[in-house]
C-alpha cells in the first residue's frame, strides 16, 4: 500500500499531466479556429512551438533512456574468462 506522501505525489503528477494535456489540446486543436486578434491568444505561445517543444522533449527522452541503458550495460559487463 502506498504511503500518504506517495499518493500526494502521484495525485500531483496526475493533476500536472491533465493540466498540460488540456493546455496543449486547446493550443493545438481549438486555437486555430479562434480569431487571431482574440484575447485568448496572449496566453499561448506561437504555433511553431506546438511542434518544436514536443520534438525537443522526445529527443531528450530518447537521450536519457539511451544514456541509462548505456550506463546499466556498462556496469553489468562481465570480464572475459581466461582459460
Amino acid at each position: 500500500m502506498a504511503t500518504g506522501t506517495d499518493q500526494a505525489v502521484g495525485m500531483g503528477l496526475v493533476g500536472f499531466s491533465l493540466l498540460l494535456f488540456t493546455y496543449y489540446t486547446i493550443w493545438v486543436v481549438v486555437l486555430p479556429f479562434v480569431d487571431s486578434d482574440h484575447v485568448i491568444h496572449k496566453y499561448f505561445l506561437p504555433r511553431e512551438y506546438s511542434v518544436i517543444l514536443p520534438g525537443v522533449a522526445a529527443l531528450l527522452l530518447m537521450l536519457f533512456v539511451g544514456t541509462f541503458i548505456g550506463v546499466v550495460t556498462w556496469k553489468n559487463r562481465r570480464p572475459k574468462k581466461s582459460d
